[in-house]
């Protein structure tokens, strides 16, 4: 397949995911929005490694970094937004303004 294919999915799912984070209020909607995102971001760095660098996997471990990241964050992200639903009953974004004065 050809590098530009791997390029297109990407765009779409990274068009996708700012779609999503754009447009929608709801927090886990969000988070889940912000994975499709960083997995564009993935698709690209595998697909440039194996195509410019076929030989080295530098590509493929950076996709490992960023997947390391992603899940600390989903960790992180769905504990606030479970503090935020026990208090608020919702995890609608707009409901949520406990930071403003």
């Amino acid at each position: 397949m050809p590098l530009s294919w791997y390029l297109v999915v990407s765009a779409v799912l990274f068009g996708i995911g700012l779609v999503g984070v754009l447009l929608r209020q709801n927090a886990v909607t969000i988070l889940f929005s912000v994975e499709i995102m960083l997995n564009a971001a993935n698709l690209n760095l595998v697909a440039f490694s194996r195509y410019i660098t076929p030989n080295v996997i530098s590509g493929q471990m950076f996709a490992l970094f960023i997947i390391a990241v992603a899940a600390a964050e989903v960790a992180v992200g769905l504990a606030i937004i479970l503090t935020i639903y026990r208090n608020l009953h919702s995890v609608n974004l707009d409901r949520f303004n406990i930071f403003k004065w």
